[in-house]
């Protein structure tokens, strides 16, 4: 059975695994990713070379940020990796390592490795939600990524939503306002905290523990991870939505988003169709096992 070098490019490591063909893992390890891009280029290329001596390794698959290429082996858009946007990702690798390369980025790898074979592996279309620092996603139709014209499809965050800053009204992304993030740095300026004092556990402690401010601003979270999940069922009206990030983890999540979809959809809203929730199987492994999918499914339309 053949196997595949995959590369998980994160904004502080770069987690790599050996995986064969059936999405079994064989061999993990992790770097630091480099300050320069001529280090970088070279771990991974090392990296690759010692487990193709080891294991025969037939190519090398790529989860990473920004709005990747998957034709060209380029990365647009910006990360916090600045010099991986430029290089050309299969020029350099295949002149390294002697082994084709595919890339695609790091939320439609992970819609994809849980499409494959984690929450939505008995669906053919779904989209994607992770929440974190902001919002990402992924759009699946047919087990494939629809990325658009410009490789922004699932690109949630970017959503517009009304919102309250600064006591006025105004027009505000997903990201800023509905991320795990936002709700830390709410919380923190509500409770007169410096910066940094907090971060997801421990507001999601200090509602359950009964805090108002807490309480109150974990409730508009979970509303307006409503609003934004409805809004996708209606755009695209998939299958299931699959919600990924350590936020999603928690044993509540999806019930709580739930009964505000219901309180929604009962008082405001005119859709009848519920969205179907679920969460991420394959947590950070999913990146990986979707940059191999995507290698599969790339070699296998070529």
């Amino acid at each position: 059975m053949r196997k595949f070098m995959v590369f998980d490019i994160g904004g502080s490591s770069v987690k790599w695994s050996v995986i064969n063909e059936n999405g079994e893992f064989i061999e993990n390890g992790k770097f630091n990713v480099p300050s320069d891009k001529e280090e970088f280029f070279s771990k991974l290329s090392i990296t690759t070379n010692e487990m193709k001596g080891k294991f025969d390794v037939k190519g090398i698959a790529i989860s990473a940020p920004g709005a990747v290429d998957s034709e060209s082996g380029l990365i647009g858009g910006t990360s916090a990796i600045p010099y991986i946007h430029g290089p050309n990702f299969k020029e350099i690798l295949n002149e390294k390592t002697n082994l084709n390369v595919e890339l695609e980025n790091d939320a439609n790898c992970a819609a994809l490795g849980e499409c494959w074979l984690g929450a939505g592996k008995d669906n053919k279309d779904l989209a994607f939600v992770v929440c974190g620092s902001g919002i990402g996603g992924a759009i699946v139709k047919d087990k494939k990524i629809h990325g658009g014209v410009h490789k922004h499809g699932g690109e949630f965050g970017y959503c517009s939503i009304i919102c309250e800053l600064e006591g006025q009204l105004k027009f505000a992304s997903w990201s800023k306002v509905g991320s795990t993030t936002a709700l830390v740095r709410k919380v923190e300026k509500l409770k007169g905290l410096d910066e940094g004092s907090l971060d997801g556990v421990k507001v999601f402690d200090l509602c359950n523990n009964g805090d108002e401010i807490a309480i109150n601003e974990v409730n508009k979270y979970y509303f307006i991870m409503a609003a934004g999940i409805y809004n996708i069922q209606y755009t695209y009206d998939p299958e299931v939505i699959i919600l990924g990030g350590a936020i999603s983890e928690r044993p509540e999540y999806v019930e709580e988003i739930n009964k505000r979809i219901d309180i929604l959809m009962s008082s405001y809203l005119e859709g009848k169709i519920k969205p179907v929730l679920k969460t991420c199987v394959f947590g950070n492994d999913a990146n990986k096992l979707g940059a191999l999918c995507n290698y599969l499914q790339r070699e296998k339309n070529l």
